[in-house]
């Protein structure tokens, strides 16, 4: 004899409760993206020292890396490489002008760098905005819809999903298909992404998934202040490599006029 009894919901449930969770669960999503880009603090403009602080590094890198078949004539090459090391030897380029004395320095602090602490004071309320939400979320289901079944899957699943489709309901004979207000919470919350980059585009920051990335305890170590580069060594070392790129210098220009009268046969 068959003892199995079929459910029936109430299409009441339906209406005010597996409906008004999945909206409202999509409405505070798009609502944390465009909070999120309301706290975003627009990048600080770098002062004309810092700017030139690193293009001279990035002239020299030019300058070096083209070395072997420069197109620099050789006196050119050497004025320009000449001045470079001589400035990079005397801290003209530094922001902060040049070193004060040969001692060495400690490195700098990235905790009193103000673009360091605006960064890390973003990345906290931006990390609020991601997990505040769904914390009231998750007690508003379980205070007010707590032991609900909202709907039943049309496909077959092993017994292996119920615990991941029925939390909150102790209930060892029910049909592996029913889903429990809860679990339609979290399938919710890791199935919205596909809504919401269609609605917000692919680099939203209505992604659920990755407030397990951004959690306050995952990966921790990882998201450690960057250390400011010290540019007084970068230049120093960069004078070295300037130095050694003179060694292996060519100009791509040299007997130039012989190569043309040969290829076009003016010359044997």
């Amino acid at each position: 004899m068959d003892t199995k009894v079929s459910l029936y919901l109430d299409p009441q449930i339906r209406d005010w409760v597996l409906f008004p969770i999945t909206l409202v669960m999509i409405l505070v999503g798009i609502l944390r993206h465009y909070i999120v880009i309301l706290l975003q603090s627009p990048p600080k403009k770098m002062t004309r020292a810092a700017i030139r602080e690193q293009r001279a590094l990035l002239r020299s890198q030019i300058l070096r890396e083209s070395s072997g078949n420069s197109p620099v004539p050789p006196a050119f090459y050497q004025s320009i490489s000449q001045h470079l090391s001589q400035s990079f030897e005397s801290g003209s380029y530094l922001k902060d002008g040049p070193p004060k004395s040969d001692a060495p320095t400690a490195p700098p602090n990235p905790m009193s760098d103000p673009a360091a602490m605006d960064g890390m004071m973003a990345g906290m309320k931006t990390q609020a905005v991601m997990m505040v939400p769904q914390m009231v979320l998750m007690g508003w289901i379980n205070f007010f819809f707590q032991g609900f079944v909202l709907i039943k899957l049309p496909f077959p699943l092993t017994l292996g999903f119920k615990s991941m489709l029925q939390r909150g309901i102790e209930t060892p004979d029910m049909d592996v298909r029913w889903v429990s207000s809860l679990s339609w919470y979290f399938l919710n919350f890791f199935g919205l992404n596909g809504l919401y980059a269609l609605i917000l585009g692919n680099d939203n920051s209505a992604d659920s998934s990755r407030d397990m990335a951004m959690s306050p305890y995952a990966g921790v170590g990882l998201q450690q202040p960057a250390q400011a580069q010290d540019y007084n060594k970068l230049f120093k070392a960069e004078k070295d490599n300037l130095e050694l790129a003179e060694g292996l210098y060519s100009w791509t220009g040299k007997d130039i006029e012989t190569r043309l009268l040969k290829k076009y046969g003016k010359l044997p």
